[in-house]
């Protein structure tokens, strides 16, 4: 018999009649909603000439002390505005630590960079304008003299700002008010919004699965399929070569040790590779990952007795799943359409 049918009829419903999502105590579930997005700048207004400029600045490479990597070096529009490599490839060909997270939802007010070190925008354009693996600028004071001595610039930011000098200031809120509207419609907006076509029996069988059985609504809800928390997965690679602690590194707490982001999965299928390190090229795995109860990547450190004890404790949200292929194929499936 076709399991789909009858949650066709469940889910044509508004959400407050379907299945409840199956949560554990503690979390403060929002249902799933199309997301609102922000307005458009009104024509000719400082607003969107601030917003232009920022697209200028973003994929203009005059912002690294090279010359050579530009924002958008690592977050191209094409691969989902991120670039497509398990870790970015930076100054001098370095290869950083992570994968490039996308931005999509980069300025919907949730924590920025995997490990949540930046609140906003602004201040999250600081760490890759300075990072010696990324833009590897020495003084940011020579940013805006470089682009003072570029022949439009000094005129654009005073078209977007006023008369004056560029100043650092303005250039990173320009990149903000930019990344601030890079976010699309999907079709599970339009399904959220009223319109049943625009998923099919397959993939309302990965909805009802991704809020019930598979666990997924437990971090993954709300408009912007996202809790703005951290957790532990079990992929810190701790006392490996590949370590990373995660969230520990701002917060200095071991509870935070292996503990990364929880991304928005809004358009997820678009960017790829997965996770903070950029681990799984394909949703396949992620999904298999949960469905395993998660990873176990530590390793003993008797000099870090208690940072060892931390890495071995994971999220206890992770549960191994009961699902079969055809499940684990409804759930890509799902995932691909939102």
């Amino acid at each position: 018999m076709d399991r789909t049918a009858p949650l066709r009829a469940v889910y044509s419903g508004p959400p407050e009649t379907w299945p409840p999502p199956h949560l554990d105590a503690g979390v403060t579930y929002v249902e799933l909603a199309p997301r609102a997005l922000p307005p458009a700048p009104r024509p000719g207004s400082p607003d969107e000439a601030r917003a232009r400029l920022g697209e200028r600045l973003f994929s203009d490479p005059a912002l690294s002390d090279s010359g050579q990597i530009a924002c958008e070096s690592c977050h191209n529009r094409r691969l989902g505005w991120g670039d497509g490599l398990p870790r970015s490839i930076g100054h001098d060909r370095q290869e950083g630590p992570r994968n490039a997270p996308a931005l999509f939802t980069a300025g919907a007010g949730l924590p920025l960079f995997w490990d949540g070190r930046a609140d906003n925008l602004p201040e999250q354009a600081l760490g890759p304008l300075t990072s010696p693996v990324e833009m590897a600028n020495h003084d940011l004071a020579a940013i805006p003299a470089r682009l003072m001595a570029r022949p439009d610039y000094p005129r654009l930011f005073a078209e977007a700002y006023g008369p004056g000098p560029i100043t650092l200031d303005q250039v990173t809120d320009a990149l903000a008010r930019f990344q601030t509207h890079l976010d699309r419609p999907t079709r599970l907006d339009r399904f959220l919004s009223g319109d049943p076509r625009a998923l099919s029996d397959q993939e309302i069988l990965g909805l009802h699965l991704f809020r019930t059985r598979a666990r997924c609504a437990n971090c993954h809800f709300g408009p912007l399929l996202a809790d703005g928390r951290f957790h532990d997965l079990g992929l810190s690679w701790f006392n490996r070569s590949f370590e990373d602690l995660g969230r520990f590194a701002v917060s200095g707490d071991p509870a935070d040790v292996g503990a990364f982001r929880t991304p928005s999965l809004r358009h997820v299928s678009r960017t790829g590779p997965y996770m903070h390190n950029g681990l799984f090229p394909h949703l396949v795995g992620v999904v298999r990952l949960y469905a395993a109860g998660g990873g176990s990547s530590a390793a003993p450190d008797p000099a870090r007795p208690v940072l060892a004890e931390a890495a071995r404790t994971t999220s206890p949200l992770l549960h191994r799943l009961d699902l079969d292929e055809a499940e684990i194929a409804a759930l890509v499936a799902f995932l691909e359409a939102i």
